[in-house]
């Protein structure tokens, strides 16, 4: 048993046309599948690497959550609806299942979801709702959605539509492509010292000797 990667991470919206046109015809992910029934949504936003997926529920009552920088700290209740893992099998799913009631952890499911079958259960000391997800069905087209309320703007396709932001005007030229230093730079440090990380192949020239004199500055 072993969890392949993140299957989808799932957000709310209170409107999911304006979530549309931003993470598809922004951000360039493909809109892959979606259901709807009854004043719910639930859609499926594909990343590159074709198997991580980005999702989001619209439903009557939802709210926009408070807004909050990366690693700031708070006490509020702040989150997402979910993270689901993705399982390699059937038997990797079930077995998964087993494992975590063996732990005196309450476990729902499997639960079949049309194209993919998923257990939920939770954190327990942190409260995050987990999902694993077993997916047995391919989709042979994109946008693949069964919806009682269709949206006009699904029905354009899953690629980025053009036109709706507006085009970069002034691209960050290479000389400007630099980083604040964050707290993370004396990580960097020790992991270099130590050998417990090297530069990554694909760096640009002139990379590492950048990084170098900023840190001696």
């Amino acid at each position: 048993m072993s969890l392949q990667g993140i299957n989808h991470l799932a957000f709310i919206t209170d409107d999911m046309v304006t979530t549309i046109r931003f993470y598809r015809d922004l951000l360039g992910l493909k809109l892959s599948a979606g259901i709807g029934h009854d004043g719910y949504r639930h859609y499926f936003f594909q990343l590159a690497d074709g198997a991580t997926h980005v999702a989001f529920f619209e439903y009557d009552g939802a709210t926009v959550m408070n807004r909050k920088f990366p690693g700031d700290r708070t006490t509020l209740p702040l989150g997402f609806d979910h993270v689901s893992f993705t399982v390699e099998s059937r038997e990797a799913l079930f077995a998964l299942k087993d494992r975590v009631e063996a732990a005196g952890i309450e476990v729902e499911g499997a639960v079949d979801h049309g194209i993919f079958w998923s257990i939920y259960f939770y954190d327990p000391h942190n409260n995050i709702p987990l999902e694993a997800t077993w997916q047995f069905m391919d989709l042979e087209q994109t946008p693949a959605i069964s919806e009682d309320d269709p949206l006009d703007i699904a029905a354009e396709g899953s690629e980025l539509q053009p036109d709706h932001w507006p085009p970069v005007q002034q691209p960050t030229p290479e000389s400007e492509m630099r980083a604040l230093t964050g707290n993370g730079q004396p990580m960097r440090d020790h992991f270099l010292k130590h050998g417990l990380a090297s530069y990554s192949v694909d760096v640009p020239p002139g990379f590492q000797e950048s990084l170098a004199a900023e840190d001696d500055s």
